[in-house]
């Protein structure tokens, strides 16, 4: 296994830590505590970083696989959509969002589903939509997490306020993508059997 494919696998591995960590701030018996937001912040954006890090590497050094192709997106989905998950656990994510979100995740795996099972099968990588709507969900949750650990009481309210706008910004990006990803690729909708 070559190392873009082990630092996938190692962002995978990071979400359960970040599970952790985002548990913990809403299960501590000191009232609210900025210091599991910043940890939660921390290992979400290392976690991150490996996404950039992993595709660098995978397209300098020609080591892009058809693992790559498929386990990449995945890792993203799942750390992405666990750090949703919380963000609605807190108000700030709309169950609307969420359900755009993971509508759209279903709908492209299924039709990578269906384009490997073709007769020639295909492994889809991500396009640019999908891209940027990763790094925009990427960085809406880093801010999300970031912010609640620096904000003071006074400021909770801001940072709730923006993460929220955010979410829908996410949600309006994430529709887009999907859409184009549907479209791009109907041939694969319209040949299966």
């Amino acid at each position: 296994m070559n190392l873009p494919n082990k630092l996938t696998l190692a962002r995978i591995l990071l979400v359960p830590v970040f599970m952790v960590f985002t548990s913990l701030t809403q299960y501590n018996t000191q009232g609210y505590q900025p210091v599991w937001y910043l940890a939660a912040g921390i290992v979400f954006a290392l976690a991150s970083f490996t996404d950039y890090l992993d595709g660098h590497l995978a397209r300098k050094w020609h080591m892009i696989t058809d693992f790559g192709k498929f386990a990449d997106p995945l890792a993203d989905k799942l750390l992405t959509t666990v750090a949703f998950l919380y963000m609605m656990r807190d108000g700030v994510c709309s169950p609307v969002v969420l359900a755009i979100i993971l509508a759209r995740e279903f709908a492209v795996s299924g039709l990578r589903m269906v384009a490997a099972g073709a007769k020639d099968g295909k492994v889809i990588a991500a396009n640019m939509w999908g891209k940027v709507k990763t790094v925009l969900q990427m960085l809406s949750i880093i801010f999300y997490y970031f912010a609640a650990a620096l904000a003071g009481p006074s400021d909770v309210g801001a940072v709730d306020l923006i993460g929220t706008v955010l979410c829908w910004l996410v949600a309006a990006v994430t529709a887009i993508s999907g859409i184009k990803y549907l479209v791009d690729n109907r041939h694969f909708i319209n040949t299966a059997k």
